[in-house]
């Protein structure tokens, strides 16, 4: 795969989360990136990826050797923490089509229950967690030469609603935050350990998604006060480059992501950019294309358009709004990089 640009993709990602100066915008994802394209290169299905290590990591790497795109990213589901600490998952086995796995059985049915959530010794050890790393390895082997390599853990909110009722969660926020906030403290502790295996495993970067926290369900002054205190402690303790994500309607709270310590901020498409840019001044900022109606379904000049507007709004990296759906259209990643080599502000 040729280079674009001055630097090499993986250069141009490191240096920007440096705060070096890059050529341009890199052009990459700290979120699920897989192709059916690519899976169909090795007969694989998709459902088997999330329990093969290998699979994982060949999946992830024929992303960036198909398009280009300037990343390696695994795992490429949202079970990964909540397994580990004892909920059943479906990883829909023997399903042809693209079903991503599910929380099958919560291990917190009321408040009781929830303030008994603890960490346990061997966390790190269990379900999938191993097998993640190993991916990550074989993926750092693989193309890490080349690109960025990357992982990603749940934000403790976004966590608590994989554990627990999602209604429960957000009635207790409101109702009893300091019991709420004891969930989310232990969280965070396993958010950390998870984030420091997948380092020590070969991450160059680490996206923490705290999607459940958005404001279109909490409010700015929920954020910061019960959601804040917890991004801060786990962006302290990741000694890795760092994106905090947060899905839907961020304006709000774009300085408060800022303040959690990443290294960079994520938005989605619901984000007004140039907005935002205004508010945090210089920080690190990535998006905002929308992964599913320009990526997957639009054409190439939906694609390009979409490219030169998150450009023009002023991002700093061209980032995806969440995970790209596994039937996108080798070409719309192919035009995207593309645009973003050949636009200049």
């Amino acid at each position: 795969m040729s280079e674009t640009g001055t630097m090499t993709r993986r250069e141009r990602v490191l240096k920007l989360f440096s705060g070096e100066k890059v050529d341009r915008p890199p052009c990459f994802s700290g979120m699920g990136n897989v192709t059916t394209a690519g899976l169909g290169q090795f007969g694989y299905k998709f459902a088997a990826l999330h329990s093969d290590a290998k699979m994982m990591a060949d999946a992830a790497a024929q992303t960036y050797r198909l398009t280009g795109f300037e990343c390696g990213v695994v795992p490429f589901d949202l079970c990964v923490e909540a397994q580990a600490l004892g909920c059943e998952i479906n990883v829909y086995a023997h399903v042809d089509d693209i079903l991503y796995p599910t929380i099958k059985q919560k291990i917190a049915h009321n408040e009781e229950e929830m303030g008994a959530i603890t960490v346990p010794a061997d966390f790190v050890k269990r379900g999938r967690i191993p097998l993640v790393k190993e991916a990550l390895r074989l993926l750092k082997a693989d193309i890490g030469g080349e690109v960025a390599v990357g992982s990603y853990v749940l934000g403790p909110f976004t966590l608590a609603g994989q554990i627990m009722e999602l209604n429960d969660l957000l009635k207790l926020s409101f109702k009893k935050p300091d019991k709420v906030g004891k969930l989310l403290d232990t969280l965070a502790d396993a958010i950390i350990l998870c984030a420091q295996e997948f380092v020590e495993a070969g991450a160059d970067y680490i996206t923490v998604r705290e999607m459940g926290a958005t404001s279109d369900v909490l409010s700015p002054r929920v954020f910061k006060s019960l959601i804040l205190p917890y991004l801060k402690k786990i962006f302290g303790a990741i000694k890795s480059h760092s994106v905090l994500h947060v899905c839907g309607k961020t304006n709000d709270i774009a300085g408060f992501m800022v303040e959690s310590g990443a290294t960079a901020i994520s938005v989605d498409q619901k984000n007004d950019v140039a907005e935002t840019r205004k508010k945090i001044g210089n920080a690190l900022l990535f998006g905002n294309y929308d992964p599913y109606n320009v990526l997957v379904s639009g054409t190439t000049e939906v694609v390009r358009q979409a490219v030169r507007k998150c450009v023009e709004d002023g991002v700093d990296a061209v980032w995806p709004g969440c995970d790209i759906w596994p039937t996108v259209p080798v070409e719309n990643i192919k035009a995207m990089l593309d645009e973003v080599t050949n636009y200049r502000r």
